[in-house]
């Protein structure tokens, strides 16, 4: 806390970490827009589900595969995004029928789980559609655990997942459509390989033997509630590719439900299942989840958590000792993803970073080029596209180096030169889009001295990866001159050789980035 000019400031790191993210950049209110969007999806779900007569039970199922819906549906079109959502249903119901048919055979229902698990994550390897599909066939099985769900439940089940999907359905899509206006970034695409080389596949059966880990331990602590520690040990696995990419995401998931948990004591514990302040606080939880997703995985579990707690208020079963299970249990799962990812065909951080970061570069020479046979008159070349998946890309390196970058990471060598990968890719990003912006001027004009600056960058490009995709002008094409666009532009060029020649210091010195 400090003091000054007869004001308090609180500077807890948590509250300025808080703080950050709630302040963190949002174009167009994009993250805004979605968050409500959310609460209001949701919240019409579940009282569709109440006008229906629908016991308490199916109100949360519903509720649970609205928010699925509209939290892990990501396809790059509109369109596509609602064949997904109709896809969910079909992959959802039919996990949700074996799940309760199974309900009196323990052991049976344990190894489906883990056919699912693997199925879930093999999947991602088809991109977004995928990796929902994947999330909601899980999560459709921890609900019936949740919830204890019987084959007698079923119909009530089915009709609140289905009107539930269909009311976010409406909203996204007909009410509130916010990426008619602003559309999803594509995806990067799946890192590749063949067989257990592709990471999907590996981490398919990373996961697969970190449930089965969290079944076990899991059912030691609690036969009750034994659930939890697998569905930590699987959303840990979830947006990440590295054995370090999924260590500290189990290290954030434990401090966000510890967090929580504390909320929990706090606020969830004394309503009693109070179901209008209940309400409010989970529409509060629901928009939390959805903002402080992207920015913080913490927060994100901190809200989540919270909101669990008051569900189970609602369903009147919270007490103080179920809030310390959840941690311990938490904890087990965490610690099994931790064993999974360490012996189970371990994906070490270097060898993801590795491939990223050459995606980054060639993204970066491939906007150049782009951006290059604009300025010389071709109306087809589209740099500005070429910018966002450079974008996406970054925001992927981001993630692959937050291992290296973390707080705890004692290597200080090798966090330094993570760093400096990092400031040079922002560096060249921030090139690209000055560049971008140049070339989307009707009244810019190309000169002989942009080809030439065009050469120098792919040069540079292949000093670092040993070839480009494709080439950028190679012969002059237009006049010389000194427009100010072909200036600025040459401004950018310059300043994108100098990034990348910098980077070939940390990607191909004797101590490369590696964990």
């Amino acid at each position: 806390m400090r003091s000054g000019g007869g004001r308090t400031t609180v500077t807890h790191p948590a509250l300025k970490k808080l703080k950050k993210i709630f302040t963190a950049p949002d174009p167009g209110l994009f993250r805004l827009r979605v968050s409500l969007r959310a609460v209001l999806g949701i919240g019409l779900a579940v009282t569709a589900c109440e006008a229906a007569g629908l016991p308490l039970s199916a109100s949360v199922t519903g509720g649970l595969a609205a928010l699925l819906a509209l939290f892990t549906v990501a396809d790059p079109t509109v369109r596509g995004q609602a064949v997904t959502t109709a896809l969910l249903a079909a992959v959802g119901l039919p996990v949700l029928t074996v799940a309760t048919a199974l309900h009196d055979v323990p052991a049976v229902q344990d190894a489906v789980w883990l056919v699912v698990v693997f199925g879930g994550v093999y999947a991602r390897r088809w991109g977004p559609r995928g990796h929902a599909l994947g999330i909601f066939a899980f999560m459709t099985f921890f609900v019936a655990q949740f919830l204890h769900a019987v084959p007698g439940q079923l119909p009530e089940l089915y009709a609140a997942v289905a009107l539930s999907l269909a009311t976010a359905s409406a909203v996204r899509f007909g009410v509130w459509c916010v990426e008619r206006r602003t559309p999803l970034p594509a995806a990067s695409a799946p890192l590749g390989g063949r067989g257990l080389a592709r990471p999907a596949t590996r981490q398919a059966f990373q996961a697969t033997a970190a449930c089965a880990f969290a079944v076990a331990a899991g059912q030691v602590l609690s036969h009750e509630r034994w659930y939890w520690a697998v569905g930590t040990a699987w959303w840990i696995f979830v947006n990440t590719a590295s054995r370090g990419e999924t260590l500290v995401r189990g290290f954030r998931r434990v401090v966000g439900t510890v967090t929580g948990i504390v909320a929990g004591l706090l606020v969830a514990v004394p309503l009693h299942g109070a179901p209008t302040p209940t309400a409010v606080l989970v529409a509060v939880c629901v928009f939390g989840i959805f903002y402080t997703a992207a920015p913080s995985y913490s927060w994100m579990m901190f809200f989540v958590t919270v909101m669990a707690g008051l569900l189970y208020g609602l369903l009147g079963v919270l007490h103080p000792g179920l809030l310390a299970l959840r941690l311990a249990e938490t904890g087990v799962g965490a610690l099994r993803a931790a064993l999974a990812v360490a012996l189970v065909l371990p994906i070490t951080t270097h060898t993801v970073t590795d491939q990223w970061v050459r995606r980054a570069v060639h993204a970066v020479h491939a906007c150049t080029a782009a951006a290059a046979r604009r300025l010389a008159g071709d109306p087809e070349a589209d740099p500005a596209s070429r910018a966002a998946e450079l974008e996406a890309l970054l925001g992927r390196v981001r993630q692959a180096l937050a291992p290296l970058v973390h707080p705890l990471n004692p290597l200080r060598a090798r966090k330094a030169r993570a760093r400096q990968v990092l400031a040079l890719l922002d560096e060249c990003a921030r090139r690209t889009r000055g560049l971008v912006a140049v070339a989307a001027d009707p009244d810019a004009s190309h000169d002989a001295r942009l080809t030439e600056a065009c050469r120098r960058v792919e040069t540079a490009v292949e000093a670092l990866l040993g070839a480009v995709p494709e080439r950028a002008l190679t012969s002059p094409a237009g006049v010389p001159g000194h427009h100010p666009g072909a200036e600025q532009a040459l401004g950018h060029l310059h300043g994108l050789e100098r990034a990348l020649t910098a980077l070939a210091v940390p990607l191909q010195g004797s101590s490369p980035i590696r964990v």
